[in-house]
């Protein structure tokens, strides 16, 4: 039995949000959201956020155990990107890329 949660054109880089995930995976559900309590940044609130949900989702509707839980996949994966053009020197235009992410979280409960 898992839980699920997916938070999808979270506007954030992706390259941001992958070391925050790599700090939570495999980690007890209380471990990880401590953790992700105590880390600076803009990205571990919006993890945390995910986490969260997929706990939430383990309780309510899988009627699983929330002291068992343990994060069993977490993903930060490339969305799409809006393109915005900057005016340069001599008349060119610079591309200014604005990326996305998708986040996903999986839940396990300890046997």
């Amino acid at each position: 039995m898992e839980a699920k949660a997916v938070a999808k054109y979270v506007r954030m880089s992706p390259i941001k949000l992958k070391p925050i995930v790599d700090l939570v995976r495999g980690k007890d559900l209380n471990e990880a959201l401590t953790i992700l309590k105590f880390t600076p940044g803009k990205g571990s609130v919006l993890v945390e956020k995910v986490v969260k949900s997929a706990a939430a989702n383990a309780e309510n509707n899988h009627n699983m155990n929330v002291d068992k839980l343990y994060i069993a996949e977490i993903y930060a994966n490339q969305g799409p990107t809006m393109k915005r053009w900057r005016a340069g020197s001599h008349g060119r235009a610079f591309i200014i890329r604005k990326r996305s992410s998708h986040i996903g979280v999986t839940l396990r409960e300890r046997d």
